[in-house]
C-alpha cells in the first residue's frame, strides 16, 4: 500500500466503529484515501472491524464503485448503450485500447486513464460518446481520440 500506511485508516475506522451499517462507509472512505482496496487493506480492515476476512471481501467485489485495483488518474467510460452501439463505438472502444495498450477495465502503465464500459450516459443525440472524468465527449471517430486523450 503506497498511498499511506495502516495507522492513517486507524481514524477512518474509529470514526465508524460503534455505527450499524459501518462496513460500507469505512471501505469508501478507505478507498477514497489509498485510491483502491488492495487484499492488504481488506484484511486490515476486517481485523479492526472484528468481521470475517469473507464480509469485508464480499462487499468489495459485490459493489462496482469498490475496485480491488490501482485506477489511473482520469477515468474514461465508453457508452455502449443502444445509440452509441448503432452508430459505431466499437471503433471508439478499439482505438482507445491501441492507444492507451491496454484493455477495457484497465489502467494505462502510466497510471493515466483506466478505461470502462458504462451503458447510456444520457447524450445519445450526440452518439457515440464517452466521458472522461466529469466532460462528455460526443459525435466521437476514432480519429478524435489521440486529440482528445492528449488533452490529459
Amino acid at each position: 500500500m503506497e498511498n499511506c500506511n495502516f495507522q492513517e485508516l486507524d481514524s477512518i475506522i474509529e470514526k465508524y466503529r460503534d455505527k450499524s451499517g459501518n462496513l460500507i462507509p469505512v471501505l469508501h472512505e478507505v478507498q477514497n484515501k489509498v485510491g483502491y482496496l488492495p487484499m492488504d487493506v481488506q484484511k486490515y480492515v476486517a481485523a479492526k472491524l472484528k468481521v470475517p476476512f469473507s464480509k469485508v471481501y464480499g462487499v468489495v467485489t459485490f459493489y462496482s464503485f469498490f475496485s480491488t485495483t490501482p485506477k489511473g488518474k482520469h477515468t474514461i467510460g465508453v457508452c455502449l448503450g443502444t445509440a452509441c452501439y448503432v452508430k459505431g463505438v466499437e471503433g471508439i472502444v478499439e482505438k482507445i485500447k491501441e492507444e492507451l495498450e491496454i484493455e477495457t477495465g484497465g489502467t494505462s502503465n502510466d497510471g493515466r486513464f483506466t478505461m470502462t464500459i458504462t451503458r447510456c450516459l444520457g447524450a445519445c443525440s450526440m452518439a457515440p460518446v464517452m466521458m472522461i472524468d466529469e466532460k462528455v465527449y460526443g459525435q466521437l471517430t476514432p480519429e478524435k481520440i489521440p486529440d482528445i486523450l492528449d488533452k490529459y
